[in-house]
């Protein structure tokens, strides 16, 4: 590899400090580390309800599932029960396993019903708006979440759906309101205002409420309470008890008002796509780095982007470069613009279209990749490999849409005593969200996800999974977990969780000095939401990236904008296990927690 061009002398000297600097001692957040099992997530409900399951008895699937949805109802806004959820689990002694809980667009979701579309209320006055809605009722696909969790107790879980749903249940009896959500609330009063049922929901007073104000969802409540009676009404097995859950959900009395208030409203969603859903268990994608194992959801996620950057690295010395010295942050940037023109050109549901899967995951075409990689200056272009005929990805129109309108995702990671893991990133029907009818049940809006562009892998399709951005990682060494990590962030999770994993794997960093370290965040890709944005070498650094080294990436050419020091959007938990220890981190952008013992 070439070497960077020559450096002024105070940039010289400020890039060895950053090559050769040692992490920090101390941490803004202390280390979480025990020796039984450990809960990270995005509040104290949650860690609570995961917890509360493993001192029952419980194991990693049976907490995860707790904990997500105590998130379903007390984390509403970032997500909700109509959502879709990736998760990967790895029970002691067996593979990764990989649950698909994403929710398909509906039957009458085509790309010609969203070309002749008129803009919805907040739209109308401008004849710039994205392709398919960013919110609304014409963005949601069918719920996917809850078959998702529903599949991972049936495989992997022991405990009913009344024990892994009670903490959900008194939570959503009363609970005392977070501040972001919140600070939600009051953000989005006036478009959830043109919503009456949601308007209800969320506002019972008239106002939003104030953080740390007891407020109730019992439409949600009693809408998880039917589930629970569905539950006990059941005959046989634990598994054919865990369907007639299901069944009431996606084929009972919980269908049959989603789908009512759907043909009520404008929606697109039937009885049959209630009916028809299957959350599916597969078998993930997978690469090694450095020995390691590191397991992604498939090509229907971003997953595999985070792949296809370890690949092009792992032929770099980037420990030799020094942890964010200029050299470093430029070649970790250049592999996943890289990676990400891959995302956006071939990644879709594989079901509905072929791709080149093997090759994009080989070490073959990552030395094929590697070569492109210019050490001394940043690419501009977009540049997906020649694996399939060109297509004109900017086929889109509109203004990027409002930062608000994709609020984004949660996480939960488990470990428990017997050594299983569980490491999920729920997310949708986040604020603000249509509530379907007296469900209590937040609808999604991950439709916009999809491209209206022909050929394109991602195209939207009815029945089709859209490509999404959420991707929670499990490693493993030798066989044995060896950390899970999962965040929130929309496109830039995998790059936020991709410089957490260096920092643990190449700079021997704890997970709590890793989340905390400053990170950067490229734009030069083709957003998954709304119109699809795409801005050329845009770079986003927090500002406790040395000023030196953000002014010597401008130099190289990118586009450097320099945010406050704790700015990054994604915020991950991760459990590390090693030498019969767990080592927690909880990244403190966002509110996130993480508890062991």
């Amino acid at each position: 590899m070439k070497s960077l061009r020559l450096l002024p002398a105070a940039g010289l000297l400020a890039a060895l400090l950053a090559a050769h600097s040692a992490p920090p001692e101390r941490t803004m957040f202390p280390p979480v580390r025990g020796v039984r099992e450990m809960v990270g997530a995005a509040n104290n409900f949650e860690v609570e309800a995961g917890f509360r399951i493993l001192a029952a008895g419980g194991n990693a699937v049976d907490a995860g599932v707790a904990a997500v949805l105590t998130a379903a109802v007390t984390e509403q806004s970032r997500f909700g029960l109509g959502g879709e959820m990736p998760l990967l689990v790895k029970m002691k002694g067996k593979k990764v396993a990989l649950i698909s809980g994403v929710g398909v667009a509906p039957s009458g979701a085509t790309a010609e019903f969203y070309r002749r579309r008129r803009p919805e209320p907040w739209e109308e006055g401008s004849d710039e708006f994205p392709p398919i809605p960013s919110i609304g009722i014409r963005a949601a696909v069918v719920p996917g979440v809850f078959d998702g969790l529903i599949l991972a107790l049936e495989r992997f879980g022991t405990k009913s759906f009344a024990e892994v749903a009670a903490p959900a249940i008194e939570y959503a009896r009363g609970f005392p309101l977070p501040e972001e959500f919140a600070s939600f609330l009051e953000r989005d009063e006036q478009i959830l205002k043109l919503w009456p049922v949601s308007w209800k929901f969320y506002y019972p007073h008239g106002r939003p409420p104030q953080a740390g104000d007891v407020v109730r969802y019992k439409q949600l409540a009693r809408t998880l309470t039917e589930l629970v009676k569905a539950e006990r009404r059941a005959r046989g097995s634990r598994q054919k008890r865990l369907r007639a859950v299901r069944d009431y959900f996606y084929k009972g009395k919980i269908a049959r008002k989603i789908a009512r208030f759907s043909r009520e409203n404008g929606g697109l969603i039937t009885y049959n796509d209630m009916a028809g859903f299957r959350a599916t268990l597969e078998a993930p994608v997978s690469t090694t780095y450095r020995g390691y194992t590191v397991s992604k959801p498939g090509f229907w996620s971003q997953g595999p982007a985070l792949l296809e950057a370890l690949n092009i690295l792992e032929g770099f010395d980037l420990r030799e470069m020094g942890h964010n010295s200029t050299q470093y942050l430029h070649t970790v940037v250049e592999a996943l613009k890289l990676a990400m023109a891959d995302r956006d050109r071939y990644y879709g549901d594989p079901k509905f279209a072929d791709i080149p899967a093997k090759r994009l995951l080989s070490k073959e075409y990552a030395a094929e990749r590697r070569r492109l990689i210019d050490p001394e200056a940043a690419s501009t272009e977009h540049r997906p490999g020649p694996l399939g005929p060109p297509l004109d990805l900017s086929a889109r129109r509109g203004k990027p849409v409002p930062d608000r309108w994709v609020s984004d995702t949660t996480c939960v990671n488990v470990v428990d005593r017997h050594g299983n893991v569980f490491s999920a990133t729920p997310s949708g029907a986040w604020l603000p969200s249509v509530i379907a009818g007296d469900t209590g049940i937040p609808l999604s809006t991950r439709l916009q996800s999809f491209v209206l562009i022909d050929g394109h892998p991602n195209v939207l399709e009815p029945g089709k999974r859209p490509r999404i951005t959420l991707s929670p990682t499990l490693v493993t060494h030798g066989g044995r977990p060896f950390l899970i990590m999962s965040t929130p962030g929309g496109d830039n999770q995998d790059q936020a969780t991709l410089q957490v994993l260096l920092d643990i794997i190449e700079f021997g960093m704890t997970p709590q000095q890793a989340v905390e370290a400053p990170r950067v965040r490229s734009y030069h890709l083709y957003s998954s939401f709304g119109n699809h944005a795409f801005a050329p070498g845009k770079l986003a650094a927090e500002e406790r990236i040395p000023p030196d080294v953000t002014a010597e990436l401008g130099v190289l050419g990118h586009r450097v904008v320099v945010r406050g020091p704790w700015s990054d959007s994604a915020s991950p938990t991760v459990i590390l296990i090693r030498n019969g220890a767990l080592h927690g981190g909880a990244d403190p952008r966002r509110a996130r927690f993480v508890f062991g013992r």
